[in-house]
């Protein structure tokens, strides 16, 4: 599996991603995308999520498979579970944890995320946010 460049192969400092082209029809958009999070892992850490899934997430079997020990499996699953759950780069836009959650910060990021997505003008946006503001003030 082919993985997207993650730092420079020059002096080895964070890439950005700044654009996405469709080979069907050759839109291209030009932002600032994160990489998902698998893509942190390295080729080794990839191979282990790959056995992971297909044994079912059962470590007995991924025991047998990989001839190691059950702490060493459980060792390489911790690894991978910081990895994929390290926070954002600086100057990503970062989410709440979990219990910070509301209905109105959920509906203000839907909203957000849509902009991002090119479904909704900043325009528009500006306008749901505005128009809930003052249906809350009035």
């Amino acid at each position: 599996m082919r993985k997207i460049l993650e730092s420079c192969p020059t002096c080895g400092g964070p890439l950005t991603i700044t654009e996405v082209r469709c080979d069907r029809c050759a839109t291209q958009v030009r932002s600032q995308y994160e990489p998902c999070p698998f893509c942190r892992l390295s080729p080794e850490q990839m191979n282990f999520v790959l056995l992971f899934v297909q044994s079912r997430g059962n470590l007995s079997d991924l025991e047998k498979t990989l001839g190691v020990s059950y702490p060493t499996i459980r060792g390489k699953l911790d690894d991978i579970i910081k990895v994929v759950s390290a926070a954002p780069s600086p100057g990503a836009p970062s989410t709440p944890p979990l219990s910070a959650a509301s209905p109105e910060r959920d509906r203000r990021r839907e909203i957000l995320n849509q902009v991002a997505s090119g479904r909704l003008s900043p325009a528009d946006a500006l306008s749901a946010l505005r128009g809930n503001k003052e249906k809350q003030d009035g």
